[in-house]
């Protein structure tokens, strides 16, 4: 549509590979959207989705040849690249499996050391798109991109008239992987079916209250995500991504415009 992206686009020949599902996978894991945990999870993951991204760039550049501007912008390109791995030594390993601490360290050097040789096919590899509609398709309709699951219930309007609720796939997922028997866990569907939120429902241990928090809960206790939290999966996954992230931080209808002000600063 623009005449200057024609031209630029073949010329940095820049990607957005990205995610989604990161909150369906942390709720499925026991693991707290908004804890060092989750965060360091999401973080592992996104240092070997980008260093795994840029080793196969530099791969296609030994054979392909780099994009036309990288050895105009070889050095900073290269610094970027080693701030990359070395954001690695501030992840939380010890909650996180040792293959993944492994496997993300691994291709990093590796992209690194063929990228000073060969260079890179692409100026930048990743970002984290809202993946709104894209996620439907993937099977991701629980939680996009780098958001946490909306809510634990979803309301469909039915073709023949009226709606149903419809509690949160992952919820059954990680109640199950907690521990919780088929007869705790309907019980547990069906107070959540009504109230929107794990807290106070029977068999419940108050201890994985936190892992069912969603991006609104139900606006009352603990099963809401606080703001604070969403931002912390910011910090904790830029370091790991190429480009920038699309990223929804919710706040109540009572928010006030200072309120608003203090949290975008």
């Amino acid at each position: 549509p623009m005449k200057n992206t024609a031209i630029i686009s073949p010329e940095f020949r820049t990607i957005g590979v990205g995610y989604a599902g990161l909150g369906s996978l942390l709720m499925r894991r026991g693991l707290a959207y908004d804890s060092d945990e989750g965060r360091a999870l999401a973080a592992a993951i996104s240092a070997l989705m980008t260093g795994t991204a840029y080793e196969a760039s530099a791969e296609m550049a030994k054979n392909l040849s780099p994009f036309i501007h990288f050895e105009f912008n070889r050095k900073p390109m290269l610094e970027v690249m080693e701030r990359h791995r070395k954001s690695l030594d501030d992840v939380l390993w010890e909650n996180v499996p040792e293959d993944l601490k492994l496997a993300a360290y691994e291709t990093w050097n590796n992209a690194i050391k063929q990228g000073r040789e060969f260079g890179f096919r692409n100026a930048q590899a990743t970002v984290v798109a809202p993946t709104g509609t894209i996620s439907y398709l993937m099977g991701c309709q629980d939680s996009t991109g780098l958001e946490p699951g909306f809510s634990l219930t979803t309301f469909k309007n039915l073709a023949g008239g009226g709606n149903v609720t419809i509690v949160n796939a992952e919820t059954h997922n990680a109640l199950e992987n907690l521990g919780y028997n088929r007869t705790q866990i309907a019980e547990i569907e069906e107070h959540v079916t009504k109230k929107n939120t794990v807290v106070g429902a029977p068999h419940m241990n108050p201890g994985h209250y936190s892992i069912f928090a969603t991006a609104v809960g139900n606006g009352k206790d603990v099963g809401t995500i606080p703001f604070e939290g969403q931002i912390k999966m910011l910090g904790a996954v830029q370091p790991f991504i190429s480009g920038s992230m699309s990223k929804t931080c919710n706040l109540p209808a009572s928010a006030t415009v200072k309120e608003i002000y203090d949290r975008f600063l």
